[in-house]
């Protein structure tokens, strides 16, 4: 007897919100030899915290502590809020599923961007909520499109990422402060800072910890390197916070993850040495993009959006060019921000790899 899934289950396709390069891999039959798509960090994470994490492997048969009560003290201090304003959990991706879980019902309205993070969506549809989407204006999220659409449809969140992913573009902080004020009654902003470290002076928004109307998502996988470890953190309202305790995975966070979180949030002094070379990678990109004709969005993320000056179906064959010559890349998926290809910061090598292969790869797509 088939298992009876719930009606909902049912109607949901069978699909993830990212292709992972691996499955990639597989499906050319060979690796990549620059790993350009997936906002990685390539510079890894602090010394500090792989040595933690190696030592934290020989204690891997204990159970993790599930308060993480070292990591969330130490990221408390670090923000200057009490350690009930932070919740640590599985990657901002596990967290948002958890956030969805709490507040989100089957027809309940939640407003996003169209073409912004899928997997926030993902979620959405696997709790029954109905997604309201509105465009992108200059390649930038549009807040006060959001407003306007949570206002008309009583949106219970309302997400919005500054820095943007997959565009790389953002927002003053004054910005999202109005964007905070102007709130409609009952709606909460999820607010994505993945790329927060990365991020302008001026760019990060001042609010009120105890502000009722906001939710800050941060994380270990972009600035701290450290995405296969799954260390993301919430911080707001400790009534917010302490509702993650209701539907949470207690035992969700990995022993070694936790230390490596832990002593990477205590190297500063490398965070600062990899922003730098984020910087002069996203540098690299642009020239490259230049040199081929193309143009790089100014980005304040780990990655550059390049425009490929054309439309989807363009900027898809060069994608596809990439790939086949062994570089992984991808783009956005919305018209007309699917106009351009998206390309992580590299190693130099990586951008070299890139570099050699993007001529020949424009070259058989304009002859196409």
């Amino acid at each position: 007897m088939a298992a009876r899934l719930t009606p909902l289950a049912q109607s949901l396709p069978a699909s993830v919100p990212f292709v992972g390069p691996e499955a990639a891999e597989r499906a050319r039959g060979a690796g990549f030899t620059a790993r350009l798509g997936a906002n990685e960090n390539v510079f890894g994470p602090s010394p500090k915290a792989i040595a933690a994490m190696e030592t934290a492997a020989g204690d891997i048969w204990k159970y993790a502590d599930p308060e993480s009560h070292d990591l969330v003290t130490a990221l408390a201090a670090h923000h200057g809020v009490a350690p009930a304003n932070v919740m640590v959990g599985e990657g901002i991706d596990g967290l948002l599923g958890y956030l969805v879980r709490l507040y989100v019902g089957p027809g309940d309205a939640v407003v996003t961007s169209e073409g912004a993070y899928p997997t926030f969506n993902y979620h959405v549809a696997g709790y029954g909520g109905t997604l309201h989407k509105v465009p992108y204006r200059g390649d930038h999220e549009d807040p006060e499109a959001l407003l306007t659409k949570a206002a008309e449809v009583g949106a219970k969140l309302v997400y919005l990422a500054n820095p943007d992913n997959p565009m790389g573009t953002w927002h003053a902080g004054s910005v999202i402060e109005d964007m905070v004020a102007r709130l409609p009654e009952g709606s909460l902003l999820v607010l994505d800072e993945a790329y927060v470290e990365m991020a302008p002076e001026g760019a990060v928004p001042r609010i009120a910890i105890d502000h009722p109307g906001v939710l800050r998502m941060r994380t270990f996988s972009k600035a701290y390197g450290m995405a296969g470890a799954r260390v993301g953190y919430a911080i707001g309202a400790a009534e917010q916070i302490e509702a993650f305790h209701k539907v949470r995975n207690h035992f969700g966070m990995n022993r070694a993850a936790q230390a490596g979180a832990l002593a990477a949030l205590g190297d500063q002094a490398y965070l600062a040495d990899v922003l730098s070379r984020i910087a002069a990678a996203r540098e690299e990109i642009a020239r490259i993009a230049a040199e081929n004709g193309l143009s790089a969005l100014p980005s304040a993320t780990n990655f550059v959006t390049v425009d490929c000056g054309r439309d989807g179906d363009f900027a898809r064959a060069v994608l596809a060019g990439l790939v086949a010559r062994g570089i992984f890349v991808r783009m956005p998926f919305v018209a007309p921000q699917d106009r351009a290809i998206r390309i992580s910061c590299g190693t130099a090598a990586d951008l070299a790899a890139f570099a050699e292969a993007l001529p020949s790869a424009l070259a058989e797509t304009a002859g196409a």
